[in-house]
């Protein structure tokens, strides 16, 4: 394909996904700035890979899975750097969590608190409103991984929120 038809695509691509997976980092990252910044980073990474991005059966799922490895990587890398902060650091850093913060902890925090894969489990089951084949195929692992990440990321949202609040936010399932 010549340079500029893979141009036209891409870009018409991106016209069409960037706001959603820039979404998906910020939900995934729970920093805006940081989300802009990845999907940017992830949309130059798909340019380059822009042939095995068309080859895909889903190009979408694929395009997921590039900013859901990115936002990962990314948040990996910020532990290691607070780790290494606070190994220079001749203050304590541990704070303290208080027991009782599920009545103030918004959706984001809430977020925040679960491991990366329950994390991207339950967003883009529930915010991406993707199916679990789908959401397995964007994160690179079973359907099973899905399904079990999601209830446990599910239930760790309701300890944290409550069992009302995580009903209004993901919806009432039978």
């Amino acid at each position: 394909m010549p340079l500029e038809d893979a141009s036209a695509e891409f870009h018409d691509f991106f016209e069409r996904h960037y706001v959603e997976l820039a979404r998906l980092a910020h939900l995934l990252t729970g920093d805006s700035d940081a989300a802009d910044d990845l999907a940017a980073d992830a949309f130059v990474a798909l340019w380059h890979r822009w042939d095995r991005v068309q080859r895909a059966d889903r190009p979408l799922a694929y395009a997921r899975g590039v900013v859901s490895n990115m936002a990962r990587n990314s948040i990996r890398r910020a532990v290691r750097e607070r780790r290494r902060v606070a190994l220079f650091w001749t203050r304590s850093t541990d704070r303290a969590e208080d027991p009782d913060v599920a009545a103030v902890v918004d959706v984001r925090a809430a977020l925040g608190r679960l491991p990366f894969r329950k994390r991207a489990c339950v967003v883009l089951r529930h915010a991406f409103d993707l199916s679990e084949k789908d959401t397995a195929l964007a994160l690179g692992i079973s359907v099973g991984t899905v399904k079990s990440q999601t209830s446990k990321g599910l239930a760790e949202l309701e300890r944290i929120l409550g069992r009302r609040a995580t009903e209004e936010l993901v919806g009432r399932r039978s």
